[in-house]
């Protein structure tokens, strides 16, 4: 799901129940928000995702300038029992983003992939050699285009 429209986010969370897993893709500023009353050490302010009470979130850290996040997994909370977690040191790049999950002491990976027109995630998961067992979903929004 494209997330262009913060409303359809809102809306898909709040009201569908139904859903265990969204993916979205390429969120609206308004769903990056900035906290400016809160500040790090270095008076930085803080960036994040918006939180629902039905939904863990799952994201990569974002800053305001360059490095805003395109990619985020919500999560219903009652699939919690799974003990689902972001693994970032797999593959470290803005626009992949890996979870994993617990299932009868088998762990299994979801993953959200944007790729920008230039496909700089997807060069990086070419060049990044990997073995990663019981895959259940990759999504993305690949751009490629056929230069033929």
């Amino acid at each position: 799901m494209s997330g262009k429209n913060n409303i359809i986010i809102n809306t898909t969370l709040e009201v569908n129940h139904n859903f265990n897993i969204i993916f979205i893709q390429e969120p609206s500023w308004t769903t990056i928000r900035s906290i400016s009353s809160l500040k790090n050490c270095e008076d930085v302010p803080f960036v994040g995702v918006t939180n629902y009470p039905n939904w863990f979130t799952f994201a990569r850290e974002s800053d305001v300038k360059n490095n805003y996040l395109r990619v985020i997994i919500y999560i219903n909370i009652r699939l919690s029992s799974f003990q689902f977690s972001l693994h970032k040191d797999i593959f470290n790049h803005r626009d992949i983003l890996l979870v994993f999950f617990f299932n009868n002491n088998n762990i299994f990976w979801i993953m959200n992939v944007y790729s920008n027109s230039s496909q700089s995630a997807l060069k990086y998961l070419k060049d990044t050699e990997t073995n990663i067992c019981n895959f259940l979903i990759m999504t993305g929004d690949f751009n490629i285009q056929d230069n033929c």
